[in-house]
Parts: C-alpha cells; sequence; structure tokens
C-alpha cells in the first residue's frame, strides 16, 4: 500500500504489521472508535488496527469495491444510475437505472474499467466539507437524497471520498487505494448486477455464485412494498415524520404485512388436508413469535383452530447438550434438540394418536413429563415456531407432503440513500437491544457482547436453509427504526470509550442520528410484530 497520504504514525504502525494480520489492513480503531487510515492521528490511549478478519474489516472492503464500481461506472456511462440494495446470491444487489445499459457486454466493459482503476493504484482521497457545501455539491451532481440526508445532519462537516473525479458520501470509512481492491466479482443479474467480495470466515477468498430464488422474489416485493408507500430512502421517512405523516405510513405497513399473512393463512387452508404441520423459522429478531400468533389468527379466520408446540421443550436433557468452542452450552446447536421424539410424537399426531407432551425444565436441564396431551382433529394444524424449522435433518423422518415451511426475515426496504443500504443485520440488533433490556433485563453492552456469537449460530444453523422454505416473510416494517431510536440510543450512549464494543456502539448511534424520532406510538396497533420489542403487545 502506498502511504504517502496518511499520517505518520499510521504509517509506521503499517510498516511494522506482520503476517497475523489478515490483508488489506482497512482502518483503525482510535480509543475504541472506528476511523479510517487518513485519520489524523495524535493524542489517544488505545491505537488498533482493523483488518479482514472482522466484521467491520469486510463491510470496509464491500464499502470501498462498491465505491469503486460508481467511479468506474461514471466514467464509462456517465448518464447510469447505481442503486445499491440488499444483501443476495452472496453479495450486494445494485440495480442499474436505465435499464437499457444491463446487458453482459456492458457488465463486462463495467468490471473492466475497475481493473484497470486498481492497476492504476489510484488514491480515495477523504476530504471535509462544511454542510453547506457538501449539500451544493451533490445537489449539483443530481443526488437529491444525498443532498437531503447530509442537510438533516447535526454536525456542521461531513466527510467525503473522491477518486479520479466521482464524489460520495458513504456511510463510513473506505480503503485509501484503489490498488487494494482487486478481489471482488460482478456477476450479471437483470435488471442489474450482483456484487461479491470476501465475507466471513473466509475473507481472503470470495464467496461462491449462488441462487436464492425465493430471498429475491421476498425482495422483489419489499421494494414493491417501499413503492406503494413512496419511501425509498430516509430522507422521505424523516418527511413523513416532520410532516406529520407518520400514522398513515404505520397503518399503511401494518396493513401490508397483514395482507401477506392473510396470504399465507388462505395457501395453508387451501392444503390443510394434506399440509398438517407447519414450521417457522428465522435468525434472531426476525419477530417469529409475533408471527406465529398471527398467524394463527388468520387461520381461525379460515375456520381452522390450530395448536402449537414448542421446539425449546425439545431440548435434549443438559448431559447431552453439545458446548461451543469456549467451553457452554450450545442451545442453538441442531445436537441440542431431540429430533428423534419430535418426528414421533408428530407421526403419532398424524396418524390420530394423542401424546403426551414434554415441559422443557431450564432450572433442572430436564424435560419434565405433566401429563400434558394433545389429539389432533381433522381441522387442526400444528404450528412448531424454532430455528431449526428449515432444517431437513430435523424433519427427515416426516413425509414433505405434511410440511409446510415458513422463513421470517427483516430485509429492510428502506435505504439510507441510493448508495448506502441499511443491512438486516444491524437492524435487527437494534431490534435485539431494545428487547433484551425492556423483557430480559440485559444491557446493550450484554447482547452486543453476544451478537458475534449469534451471527455465527445464524450463518451455520439458518441461513443455509432458508431457500427451503415453502415461502417467506418480511418482517421489517419501513417506519420502525424512527420508533426504536428512542429506546436504543440511551442505551448505547452508556457504553464507555474504554471498552471494545464502543467502536459497534458508536456506528450504531451515528446511524440512529440519519432517523427523525416517531415519539407518539399510538398508530402502532397491539398485535404489531414491532409490539414484540417495545411492549404492549397483546400476545405476550
Amino acid at each position: 500500500m502506498s502511504t504517502e497520504h496518511i499520517n505518520s504514525k499510521v504509517r509506521h504502525m503499517l510498516a511494522k504489521t506482520d503476517e497475523a494480520y489478515v490483508r488489506p489492513i482497512t482502518a483503525l480503531k482510535i480509543d475504541n472508535t472506528l476511523k479510517d487510515l487518513q485519520t489524523d492521528v495524535k493524542d489517544y490511549k488505545t491505537l488498533e488496527l482493523v483488518d479482514m478478519n472482522s466484521t467491520e474489516g469486510v463491510v470496509i472492503y464491500r464499502r470501498s469495491v462498491l465505491f469503486l464500481l460508481m467511479a468506474a461506472m461514471q466514467e464509462i456511462s456517465p448518464e447510469a444510475e447505481v442503486i445499491v440494495e440488499h444483501s443476495v446470491n452472496n453479495g450486494i444487489y445494485c440495480k442499474i437505472l436505465p435499464e437499457s445499459l444491463v446487458t453482459a457486454d456492458n457488465i463486462e466493459k463495467l468490471s473492466a474499467k475497475m481493473r484497470a482503476l486498481i492497476a492504476a493504484d489510484l488514491p480515495i482521497v477523504k476530504q471535509s466539507l462544511n454542510k453547506k457545501d457538501a449539500v451544493c455539491l451533490f445537489h449539483r451532481n443530481k443526488q437529491d437524497a444525498k443532498a437531503d440526508l447530509i442537510k438533516s445532519l447535526k454536525q456542521d462537516r461531513v466527510s467525503i471520498y473522491s477518486c479520479i473525479n466521482y464524489y460520495d458520501y458513504l456511510y463510513g470509512p473506505m480503503l485509501p487505494k484503489t490498488g487494494e481492491l482487486g478481489l471482488f466479482a460482478i456477476d450479471f443479474y437483470h435488471p442489474g448486477i450482483v456484487v461479491r467480495t470476501p465475507e466471513l470466515p473466509f475473507p481472503s477468498e470470495l464467496p461462491p455464485k449462488e441462487k436464492q430464488e425465493k430471498l429475491s422474489a421476498l425482495l422483489t416485493e419489499a421494494d414493491h412494498w417501499a413503492n406503494i408507500l413512496h419511501c425509498d430512502y430516509v430522507n422521505e421517512l424523516n418527511n413523513y415524520i416532520k410532516n406529520h405523516h407518520a400514522g398513515e405510513l404505520i397503518r399503511i405497513s401494518e396493513a401490508l404485512q397483514e395482507k401477506k399473512i392473510a396470504y399465507i393463512a388462505d395457501m395453508i387452508t387451501q392444503s390443510t388436508s394434506k399440509r398438517r404441520v407447519i414450521f417457522i423459522a428465522g435468525p434472531s429478531s426476525s419477530g417469529k413469535t409475533t408471527f406465529a400468533q398471527r398467524l394463527r389468527i388468520q387461520l381461525l379466520v379460515n375456520g381452522l383452530r390450530p395448536v402449537s408446540l414448542s421446539m425449546d421443550d425439545y431440548f435434549l436433557d443438559r448431559e447431552f447438550t453439545p458446548f461451543t468452542e469456549k467451553g457452554e452450552y450450545d442451545f442453538e446447536a441442531f445436537e441440542a434438540i431431540d429430533s428423534k421424539l419430535l418426528n414421533k410424537q408428530i407421526l403419532d399426531l398424524l396418524a390420530g394418536k394423542e401424546i403426551t407432551m414434554p415441559k422443557y425444565n431450564f432450572i433442572t436441564g430436564k424435560k419434565e413429563w405433566s401429563g400434558r396431551k394433545l389429539l389432533l382433529l381433522p381441522d387442526q394444524p400444528v404450528i412448531i415456531e424454532g430455528i431449526h424449522g428449515l432444517n431437513p435433518n430435523l424433519t427427515k423422518a416426516l413425509p414433505e407432503d405434511k410440511i409446510y415451511k415458513i422463513y421470517i426475515s427483516a430485509l429492510t426496504q428502506l435505504g439510507i440513500d441510493s448508495h448506502n443500504n441499511i443491512p438486516t443485520t444491524v437492524a435487527r440488533l437494534i431490534r435485539r437491544i431494545v428487547r433484551d433490556y425492556q423483557f430480559r433485563g440485559s444491557s446493550a453492552l450484554k447482547t452486543i457482547k453476544q451478537w458475534s456469537e449469534v451471527r455465527a449460530g445464524e450463518e451455520k444453523n439458518i441461513f443455509p436453509y432458508q431457500e427451503n422454505a415453502d415461502i417467506m416473510f418480511n418482517s421489517a416494517l419501513i417506519y420502525e427504526l424512527a420508533v426504536l431510536k428512542k429506546y436504543a440510543y440511551p442505551l448505547l450512549e452508556k457504553i464507555s470509550d474504554e471498552i471494545p464494543e464502543h467502536s459497534t456502539s458508536r456506528q450504531l448511534l451515528d446511524f440512529l442520528n440519519f432517523f427523525q424520532d416517531i415519539s407518539n406510538e399510538d398508530d402502532i396497533p397491539n398485535n404489531s410484530i414491532l409490539r414484540e420489542f417495545i411492549g404492549k403487545s397483546c400476545f405476550f
């Protein structure tokens, strides 16, 4: 890496880095606050380098590649607009407008231009502009949503990155040279592209190409909902709030979800003679529990009488529970579930036999048998919610034509602007921070400390099986972060800059600063998925 434009202290650290780091070095942490490598380093208590063997490192690398892509697009097609959307197919989907530009030949030209910029090892320069000048710059470049977003920020100055003649405001640090960005792939995916960059746990290689057709369909639905609401970006949400129209936005958002839940209930009802067992799965804080309750109501509306089994009651006794690498009980592992018992009891229910249901005692670590009985009548499907619901190993003894599988995700329809999407993991972490404090007495610090293990469990136990779903449901609400902000913000502010988790808390605080508050919650119905996190749900 050429370091002539980097602070001398940082240059010295880079020169001394050893092979323990996974290249490239992407950023700094100064007093547990994430900064780019061009930061002017003066006084500090702690200073460390961020490499690709970290979530922050791979995110910064991906952001830098996307910046390079947009700079290259401006060079070859100045009239084109690149819109960064969602994670899908092991990469980031970017829409390109006008769609007539999306041809295999043009995508090859774009990739070749990016490679040429990498070979030239050009600087990606950060400069600080006052807010007024930054707003004028982006209005001049016809990036009005970005200009409006910057105008709404509280700070007086913003950091703008530039390369050749391309300028952008991106949410977070970037690498300082194009020469560091050689590891990427662009896949043609009409009407846009999928950009693949390294991901954990393999930071030195590209993830394989993958087709996630059901997830792609859900993302298309999310875009459709955003278009119905005329709310694609944060500045549009903020305008709803400032103009006192948040109530209508809330009501339409909730109605869209209720309509989808009713549709899923209709699909189950039409096949209820065959599909009697409904599995609901999804990652942490995706709203599975509220969804299951709302689905139950819609099935009742259709004349069915659903019953529920809790997968938590089918844990193996504690002595048979596997351990994590840290030597703690791994309750999220598939091997922690007594799948043989679950399969046997479901088969008995489908055969018209009565079962005695277990109840798992988390204090003693054993299943208890208190005599609770269950017999399925012809109009009674059974709902089972749990993280392993789509894993074929869980249901291998069951006939596939008896099962209906639903995957719950929280795919944020909203973008910060056209070049800065909102990662689903960020929205879910904020949900979990609020819920854990409200209902489990856990601090934001504890939740953040646990998050990496939660994410690792999801990557192993949930995401590989999401395409097994018969249908997917998006639990994200376009307005929710404007509500969650007032709950999460004071919790995050308590995290000291003397501990490593301050880096995450600071990033979340900066992210929440983009949003206007929705302070009046009267329009949020008591059956809303959001109520699972903020309280006053009719189901709990």
